[in-house]
């Protein structure tokens, strides 16, 4: 299966940022799972291996990571890093969305 997921360039020097400071991590992975104040939450974590299922983005050097099960959850979506006053972390334009929840990482399909 395939997706339209991007990645900016943002997203892509935050990753380097945090993949040069980590010794063993190659990589970012990002899933959806069930739960969450919404339904469905999005996990981001390092990892220095690519499974056979895994879809891989790659951008200016960086590279992420999404099965194939969550896939279908983020098709169309853009993976992107802001730094607001309120804070910095990783965000998911995600057009398949219909509600999400304030904590920014939990969303309903």
């Amino acid at each position: 299966m395939s997706a339209n997921v991007t990645l900016s360039a943002s997203a892509a020097k935050q990753i380097n940022t945090i993949i040069a400071a980590q010794a063993a991590a190659g990589l970012l992975r990002i899933g959806v799972v069930g739960g969450g104040c919404s339904g469905f939450s999005y996990t981001f974590d390092l990892d220095d291996a690519v499974n056979d299922d895994d879809m891989i983005i790659e951008r200016d050097g960086a590279k992420v990571v999404i099965d194939e099960a969550s896939l279908p959850f983020l098709d169309g979506s853009e993976i992107d890093y802001v730094d607001e006053l309120i804070g910095a972390s990783f965000k998911i334009h995600n057009p398949n969305a219909t509600a999400a929840c304030g904590c920014g990482t939990s969303f309903s399909v």
